[in-house]
């Protein structure tokens, strides 16, 4: 075999190591990515199940301590949800945890309602979904 032919072998071998590496890498990345809900995922249904408890389902509801425009918001005790931009996450641990004199809701809201309020309030903001 001459120089030009060892160095077509040596290139298109290299080439092809480099592909199966890149496949590899992206199955594997796919195979552990996250299969949680997420804003993402809402549906208009679960928006409007978010919004309205927002505005009246939670206890206190959402809307007396918070700004959030689409829900017609205007409490100044929370923070100003339009300008945070919260995500997905954020809201969802907000809600079950509560945060300085926020109250959990982690007992008076199920999951999946807690879920609507975290879509809603992500998704209406345009914070991160997930």
């Amino acid at each position: 075999m001459n120089y030009h032919e060892q160095k077509y072998v040596l290139t298109t071998g290299v080439a092809s190591a480099r592909r199966m590496v890149a496949v590899s890498l992206a199955v594997a990345v796919l195979a552990i990515a996250p299969t949680v809900s997420s804003a993402a995922d809402c549906d208009e249904a679960k928006l409007e199940q978010g919004k309205t408890l927002f505005m009246k389902g939670a206890v206190p509801a959402c809307a007396v301590c918070h700004t959030l425009k689409d829900a017609g918001a205007e409490g100044a005790i929370g923070p100003n949800l339009d300008d945070l931009k919260p995500s997905y996450s954020h809201v969802k641990e907000m809600v079950r945890q509560g945060a300085g004199i926020m109250p959990s809701f982690d007992e008076s809201l199920t999951d999946e309602q807690i879920e609507a309020v975290a879509t809603y309030v992500s998704h209406i903001t345009g914070g991160d979904p997930s």
